[in-house]
């Protein structure tokens, strides 16, 4: 059996996938990358091969993606995330399509053609508006817990019109809208909210819509939001937050198997 991993070492959780040489997921894992990142995606390696049931040494090729990926000595090769999320989606769903990737720290727009070319991409780099850095803020200055927002946006009886993009001035207005007694329900579904329209800004949803990422993982009321937006059903992957991973994996394989067929030639 060829098994081949995927490392995406965000700026906020680090990812890994091992998969066999017919794409199938055999192990994985997702931590904080914390400070250290090529302690996080050892420790990231360590939990995935449990789960698979394999040896380190059984692993043929690594290729790692994200914001660290040049920080993992044991990497054979690396990629670019739009590379990979575009491969990890495209692997799922084979077709023209539109790939948005919420992440820790920035959003991804991404155009692959029928044939998984990628055709172009955007990236807002320069400001936390619309990611999971920017929910994460705003639980911190609502007190609340993160994991409960998807259950408060669904009980919302109404939605807090937002009008504050940036980071800095959503807080100051959610805390404006906290002491005028709007209810906390109302506000993050306003915040889910603008995370939308932030996304639909970016560029124009051609096609097929899939969306990837950890914050479409753990907040599926979002993408229920995005679909209502575009008025049109948008495909998840089977595990969303490990795109980036399974497509990093994927192009290891694709590798490979061009190094094998060279070799036999």
């Amino acid at each position: 059996m060829t098994v081949a991993g995927g490392i995406d070492i965000g700026a906020s959780a680090t990812k890994v996938a091992l998969l066999n040489e017919r794409g199938d997921l055999l192990g994985s894992a997702v931590l904080r990358s914390g400070v250290d990142f090529a302690l996080s995606a050892s420790r990231g390696l360590d939990q995935a091969l449990k789960e698979a049931g394999l040896e380190p040494h059984q692993v043929r090729v690594i290729f790692t993606c994200g914001y660290g990926r040049n920080n993992v000595p044991f990497a054979h090769q690396t990629r670019t995330e739009i590379a990979a999320h575009a491969t990890g989606a495209y692997r799922h769903f084979p077709r023209a399509l539109t790939v948005i990737d919420i992440g820790g720290q920035d959003n991804k727009i991404i155009k692959v053609d029928a044939d998984g070319r990628r055709t172009s991409f955007k990236m807002n780099r320069k400001c936390a508006a619309g990611t999971g850095a920017f929910l994460e803020e705003m639980a911190l200055r609502l007190d609340l817990d993160l994991r409960h927002f998807d259950s408060l946006a669904r009980r919302a009886e109404d939605e807090a019109i937002l009008g504050s993009y940036c980071t800095v001035f959503t807080a100051s207005e959610v805390l404006s809208k906290i002491r005028e007694g709007v209810a906390v329900e109302a506000l993050i579904k306003g915040l889910f909210r603008s995370v939308v329209k932030r996304v639909l800004e970016m560029d124009l949803m051609e096609g097929q819509v899939v969306m990837t990422g950890g914050v479409v993982a753990h907040n599926p009321y979002l993408l229920e939001m995005m679909q209502e937006s575009l008025g049109q059903p948008v495909l998840v992957p089977p595990r969303p937050q490990l795109t980036g991973a399974e497509g990093a994996a994927w192009l290891a394989l694709k590798s490979l198997a061009q190094d094998n067929r060279q070799a036999g030639a």
